[in-house]
């Protein structure tokens, strides 16, 4: 599998990174120029801006140790600098993650409502403090990634030759090393991802009652419709299918990566900023105005150019029979 070079992985990360940048950056700068007045944010922007923060730095920073990586293929750097830029990267892969589960959280709590009274007083509470929230998780990502620095040694048994070794890859030799990358990927991976999957039956249950109780409410006459909830349920249940698709990848690399000493170190990266690109395009889409207004911007971009128009994108039209809006 993955049997890819590393020249390869760089120029598809190097296209990945400019879709993260571009969807990431529009998402961050919409959400902080639509706030008006003295109305504080909501949770769920709060999160967005963190995530999208996040994703940029960690695509930039990914990038950077690539092109270095392909550029000092011999490692002439000392290799610490390569080390403490991994861990910094492997920090910001961690804030990525959660972010994108508190997200969920956020969500799961906001479309379903439970009779469990002490469970609404722990997520309100968890919620009013979603910007202290944000800035924690980076710190504990990093507090999280830095004993790789002490328990992590330096690969001297790869399987591919030296020249095609990373520069200042760590892997786990030691027994307390192997059990650090399992209390890692536990706290990095499966726990969020245990997070999402809970957010994503709720949701799921849900929006059967919902639909069950809104078609016996009109007879079965007419199809029920959700609108804008449905589109947040959508954003909410694809989030999770995306991360349980890189959950499944990731792992299976790091054992490449720990067990059979695999150089496949450019490929997490690489999957990681797909995972990024993708989550980035969900958060847009769940947002109509903010779909809308990013294929206006673009189709308006494009305008300017005739020989691009066979990229323009379709305009979402109005259900045939829906009567139109009128202003007040």
């Amino acid at each position: 599998m993955f049997e890819m070079s590393k020249l390869a992985l760089w120029v598809l990360t190097g296209l990945t990174a400019v879709a993260t940048v571009f969807f990431n950056v529009y998402i961050f700068l919409m959400t902080l120029w639509n706030q008006t007045g003295k109305k504080d944010r909501s949770p769920s922007e709060i999160i967005i801006m963190a995530l999208a923060a996040a994703d940029v730095t960690y695509q930039l920073m990914c990038y950077a140790w690539m092109t270095m990586n392909e550029v000092d293929s011999d490692c002439h750097i000392v290799k610490m600098f390569y080390t403490v830029l991994l861990v910094i990267i492997s920090s910001l892969k961690f804030t990525i993650i959660w972010d994108t589960s508190f997200l969920t959280f956020y969500y799961s709590t906001k479309l379903v409502s439970t009779p469990n009274h002490c469970y609404t007083q722990i997520q309100a509470a968890i919620l009013k403090h979603a910007t202290l929230a944000v800035f924690v998780i980076p710190l504990l990502g990093l507090a999280t990634c830095m004993p790789i620095l002490v328990v992590f040694h330096m690969d001297n048994h790869t399987q591919e030759a030296t020249s095609k070794m990373d520069c200042g890859l760590l892997l786990p030799e030691s027994t307390a090393g192997r059990v650090y990358d399992v209390i890692f990927l536990f706290l990095s991976d499966v726990l969020p991802g245990m997070v999402m999957l809970k957010c994503c039956i709720s949701i799921s249950v849900h929006l059967v009652i919902h639909l069950r109780h809104m078609k016996a409410s009109t007879n079965g006459a007419h199809p029920p419709k959700l609108d804008s909830e449905m589109r947040v349920v959508q954003m909410s249940l694809a989030l999770v299918g995306n991360f349980l698709i890189f959950l499944a990848v990731d792992l299976y690399v790091n054992y490449d990566v720990v067990v059979k000493h695999k150089n496949s170190l450019a490929v997490t990266l690489f999957i990681t900023s797909v995972y990024a690109t993708v989550t980035a395009m969900l958060l847009i889409y769940g947002k109509k105005t903010l779909w809308k207004t990013m294929i206006h911007d673009i189709n308006t971009c494009l305008d300017a150019y005739p020989c691009l128009s066979c990229l323009k994108l379709p305009k979402q039209k109005a259900p045939p029979g829906s009567p139109p809006k009128v202003k007040k």
